[in-house]
């Protein structure tokens, strides 16, 4: 496979081209020379062929050849709210996510949170995710990296959250998914309309789960509760299994 990696904005074919230092150290590691062939992107849409124009000991530079419009999105931007689960579970998540297709991640901090961050650190670790998803695009071919949003308290995204009652063209009205256990949640799998949703929110607790006036505030928000089965996933896993869930139907309803 041609070693793939993302850059800043791409000028055009022809451009010479600084690789960033994680590229430059992964091309160091292969062991890459002058000509050898390269793939870069940018998030701006398709790839671009390239070269290795030069190679150093502490920097590598990249020669434009041409642009290759090749798209790997689901068909519908869906978005994570989760709970930040602790310790390298976030990273593992954030990784798994970008893979299967997410559009963008937004860490909530939740009553029951284990990881609580804030300032400085909650920007250190919003850039680390964010470096985890580049990565992750690196790996699975992917050509847009998902946003990884500023940690905020579950109150206050959901405060930003306008209500949403449709649009003026008539297209459907974004979904806003809650994962719980209540035996009165849907099944995912089978929620009327699925296929052919248009941006998805899906909100998921932390580790001890939403407290029930997180849940009540959810609801008023206008989400709906959804369940995945009757077994407890852990906050790392519900999240990955309501993507591929809401992935498989997108790709399999025709979706436009």
């Amino acid at each position: 496979m041609t070693p793939r990696f993302h850059v800043g904005p791409v000028p055009g074919p022809g451009a010479l081209i600084d690789l960033p230092p994680p590229a430059t150290r992964h091309a160091q590691v292969l062991r890459l020379q002058p000509g050898d062939a390269l793939c870069l992107f940018d998030g701006h849409g398709g790839q671009w062929r390239a070269e290795l124009d030069a190679m150093g000991r502490k920097a590598a530079r990249a020669r434009v050849l041409a642009h290759e419009p090749i798209e790997r999105e689901l068909p519908c931007a869906v978005t994570l709210a989760l709970g930040m689960p602790a310790n390298e579970r976030m990273d593992t998540l954030v990784e798994k996510a970008t893979e299967m297709g997410v559009h963008a991640v937004q860490p909530l901090v939740c009553a029951h949170s284990v990881l609580r961050v804030a300032g400085e650190r909650a920007e250190r670790k919003a850039a680390h995710w964010q470096a985890v998803a580049a990565a992750a695009c690196e790996q699975s071919g992917r050509n847009r990296v998902p946003v990884v949003a500023p940690v905020l308290s579950l109150a206050g995204w959901l405060s930003t959250l306008a209500a949403s009652a449709g649009s003026a063209d008539g297209a459907p009205s974004p979904l806003r998914l809650l994962l719980s256990l209540a035996p009165s949640a849907l099944p995912l799998a089978r929620l009327p309309g699925l296929a052919q949703a248009r941006d998805t929110l899906v909100l998921s607790g932390p580790e001890g789960g939403l407290q029930a006036s997180e849940e009540a505030a959810a609801l008023q928000a206008g989400f709906v509760p959804v369940s995945l089965g009757p077994r407890v996933l852990r906050a790392d896993t519900a999240p990955l299994a309501a993507l591929a869930v809401l992935a498989a139907a997108l790709q399999a309803g025709g979706h436009p």
